[in-house]
């Protein structure tokens, strides 16, 4: 591990690549027509990384479930599983949910870190907590 690295930040880093490629994967192999029994140990997979990803952004302070990047992360995830409820939209749910992971990571992070919960910007309290 390089220096400076500590391994939850490393751990986020491996999950996050796992989902993005899980994701892609999945989303190409809908687009192009793979058999569903192909498809959805990937779209399983998908839900899973995501959901650990939501965990880790909310860990250790709980505030950080009402951020809007963590609402974000609960709606795509959401949004994948309706996939096999709503299989014949399924691309278009994808396309959805590929909108908003791009959306919901470029955003500045005063919208980002906004708590719905408090009506305010909480990213620097947050970071001043996990500092601690």
């Amino acid at each position: 591990m390089a220096p400076g690295i500590s391994a939850s930040r490393a751990g986020n880093i491996a999950l996050r690549t796992a989902h993005i490629g899980v994701t892609g994967i999945l989303f190409g192999g809908h687009f192009f027509g793979i058999a569903a029994e192909r498809l959805l140990p990937l779209l399983y997979m998908a839900i899973l990384t995501g959901g650990a990803l939501g965990a880790a952004e909310v860990y250790p302070n709980w505030r950080g479930v009402f951020e809007i990047r963590s609402l974000v992360i609960a709606s795509k995830v959401l949004l994948l599983c309706f996939v096999p409820l709503l299989w014949n939209h399924r691309v278009a749910i994808l396309i959805v949910v590929l909108a908003m992971a791009s959306a919901g990571s470029h955003m500045p992070r005063r919208c980002r870190h906004y708590s719905v919960l408090e009506h305010k910007n909480v990213g620097g309290e947050r970071n001043a907590v996990i500092r601690s």
